[in-house]
């Protein structure tokens, strides 16, 4: 069984595709790290990526030792899984969308308006959302609503939307 100290989700098995053991894999963010080579932990064990390709409904993934339909149909809803330092180190002025989780996020004009407690992903973009003693609001992750990011600061500039009354 494999143990991770800070595990990093790439991929969620969606369902399997074809016969030979092909997987329909749904990524959080670019899917960069489901490539030929790279081994994921999908439900407690090492599995090598033989061969992944994108298509319009996520990618398409090939694990060794899967090899008919009824192992990748087994996994599905797993997890495929890698350990921070197993990533590749982000771009400069990137980041993984998780370490914004624990982040202080402020207005433009510098009001406190709690910290990011989760991440939510959904088809248009990512939703942050963001609490202060017991008060939620949700903030679309874009760049019209946060137009800034400062890891290094723990710090986030908003720009969120009020209700309209």
């Amino acid at each position: 069984m494999v143990e991770f100290v800070d595990p990093i989700v790439i991929g969620v098995i969606a369902s399997p595709h074809g016969v030979r053991g092909t997987m329909r894999v749904q990524a959080p963010g670019s899917g960069r790290h489901l490539r030929m080579g790279v081994e994921p932990e999908v439900n407690g064990k090492r599995y090598r990526i033989l061969s992944a390709r994108e298509t319009p409904k996520g990618f398409l993934v090939d694990l060794e030792g899967i090899t008919d339909r009824m192992l990748a149909a087994s996994l599905r809803g797993f997890e495929m899984r890698l350990e921070r330092q197993e990533l590749d180190s982000p771009e400069e002025e990137e980041f993984y969308v998780g370490d914004l989780v624990g982040l202080d996020v402020f207005d433009v004009s510098g009001g406190y308006l709690g910290s990011v407690t989760e991440i939510f992903d959904t088809p248009a973009h990512e939703i942050l959302r963001v609490s202060d003693e017991g008060q939620e609001r949700y903030l679309p992750f874009t760049y019209e609503h946060v137009p800034e990011v400062d890891l290094e600061g723990g710090r986030i500039i908003a720009n969120p939307f009020e209700a309209q009354e």
